[in-house]
């Protein structure tokens, strides 16, 4: 694949990513995804000259914090540690073991393959994936702020004639008389847009680059740049 001209190259999105470090590195932890961060977004041109949509994404490097097993928490899962913060509160320092362990930005659960020894204190990197795999994106959408009806639910707006001056983008009636006499549950109305836990299913992997810490995948995924992300191995695969 070819890098277009007319947008920012991968190298520019991905500018100023440190190289990984390899302490208590291990490849063979197996979780069911892991943390990461939106870079930003350009294009590559594919077999026969068609322009695909790219995300680039700084996946991990990813600390073990804690392991619960189903013999004390009921389930199995690794607390992951991600982005490293300026000071930690005492509720992300606590369940750590090891004495050295970094303060992280970022805490979340991710379900944990009981086959795999994991401990505290080992390294998740974006090597947990590889090209061709298929994720699911979970991230924060961008704000909009309050929006009316025509933005916020692609209402069609009232008629542009008529002396309807006042009408163009008014949602119109909300309800019935007498039978039901209320607004029904969930009515499409003005509110806040924007801003809510998205997830963007079956994305295929082009790239993934342990050196970097990132991984290419193809199409859009939630939020603004620098926005965290949860990146998941898809369960129900592309169709």
């Amino acid at each position: 694949m070819g890098i277009s001209n007319s947008a920012p190259s991968v190298t520019e999105i991905a500018t100023g990513l440190k190289p990984l470090a390899m302490t208590n590195h291990t490849g063979e932890i197996m979780t069911e995804g892991m943390i990461g961060k939106k870079l930003g977004m350009t294009q590559v041109f594919g077999e026969g000259g068609k322009a695909e949509a790219i995300t680039a994404i700084e996946a991990g490097p990813c600390t073990v914090m804690q392991v619960k097993t189903a013999e004390k928490e009921g389930y199995s899962a690794a607390k992951l540690g991600f982005g490293e913060a300026k000071k930690a509160k005492s509720g992300k320092r606590g369940k750590a073991k090891e004495k050295e362990i970094t303060k992280f930005k970022y805490l979340r659960e991710f379900k944990l393959d009981e086959s795999q020894p994991v401990e505290a204190g080992q390294t998740i990197d974006v090597s947990l994936f590889k090209a061709g795999d298929i994720v699911d994106i979970t991230g924060t959408s961008k704000g909009k702020g309050f929006a009316g009806t025509v933005k916020r639910y692609h209402f069609k707006g009232g008629p542009k004639t008529h002396g309807q001056s006042d009408r163009h983008r008014a949602p119109g009636s909300i309800g019935s008389t007498t039978t039901p006499g209320r607004v029904y549950k969930g009515k499409h109305m003005p509110g806040h847009m924007g801003s809510r836990r998205v997830t963007a299913s079956n994305l295929e992997v082009l790239e993934a680059d342990p050196a970097r810490n990132l991984l290419l995948v193809k199409g859009a995924v939630p939020g603004a740049a620098n926005s965290l992300l949860l990146i998941r191995k898809s369960k129900r695969g592309k169709k």
